[in-house]
């Protein structure tokens, strides 16, 4: 899955948990209806002050709106050959 698949599913249960339309979240986060079904497809992924107006308008956190999105750092260790015991 995609980040921004992830980002969508994560977009949708919220909304119809808060018992609340496309338009209805669009009118609360003063978004076009449109970017929330772009956002809501996985089309689109959304600008931080969009995540910031999505999870006011939803009353939930923007950790809410991205759980299940991670990344895991690039560690980065020295080169050189490794002998390893007998």
């Amino acid at each position: 899955m995609e980040i921004a698949e992830r980002f969508a599913a994560n977009l949708v249960r919220l909304r119809s948990a808060a018992h609340l339309t496309q338009e209805e979240l669009a009118e609360r986060a003063a978004l076009h209806r449109t970017q929330i079904g772009l956002l809501e497809k996985g089309e689109r992924l959304p600008r931080l002050e969009t995540l910031v107006k999505l999870a006011g308008s939803l009353g939930v956190s923007t950790a809410d709106l991205t759980d299940g999105i991670t990344w895991d750092p690039i560690v980065r260790t020295s080169g050189g050959l490794k002998i390893s015991g007998n």
